[in-house]
């Protein structure tokens, strides 16, 4: 099995060749508050740039911000869904880190997008600010009712590598 496949995490070595290894992250730093940003109705192929993000002033440092475009409910093999998922543009990733957050999440196979040439600037930006990524999450609906909550996805101790399967869940008061 890929460790990028299905539920996983993208540590900052995934695409920063200096950067931290899953094993080399503390377990703590992927538990947290995270805020949830309801993209649902975004289209296909679309950047998901500030413009998307809105209002992020409830977004504090040490956050976790998780983008639910609803991309998860189209699982299937169509080549739609294999392609042409909602990703973070690079100006998108730049305000995530300047608000200082620790991790940000994605329902879509990939935070990056193949359509602007590689897939690479959003990555490069998060992992190189040494964030991590966590893709391919399924959002339960009556999850949206919320504006945030208490976010878990401890990955495998996986000495050396760049990503790893993850546990996802959520729990809110």
């Amino acid at each position: 099995m890929n460790v990028h496949t299905g539920t996983h995490l993208d540590a900052p070595y995934h695409f920063i060749p200096q950067g931290k290894t899953i094993d080399e992250i503390s377990l703590d730093a992927f538990i947290g508050r995270a805020r949830i940003i309801n993209l649902t109705g975004i289209a296909a192929r679309t950047g998901i740039g500030p413009e998307h993000l809105g209002d992020l002033t409830r977004v504090q440092k040490g956050d976790i911000v998780l983008c639910c475009t609803g991309w998860a409910r189209k699982r299937s093999h169509s080549a739609e869904y294999c392609h042409d998922w909602p990703w973070m543009t690079k100006e998108g990733a730049d305000l995530l880190i300047a608000k200082g957050v620790k991790g940000v999440g994605t329902d879509g196979l990939s935070m990056g997008g193949w359509y602007e040439g590689t897939g690479l600037p959003c990555h490069k930006a998060l992992l190189g600010a040494g964030l991590w990524i966590v893709e391919e999450l399924l959002f339960p609906e009556e999850l949206l009712k919320y504006e945030s909550c208490t976010f878990t996805a401890v990955p495998l101790n996986l000495r050396g590598f760049g990503g790893s399967p993850t546990r996802a869940f959520a729990t809110v008061e």
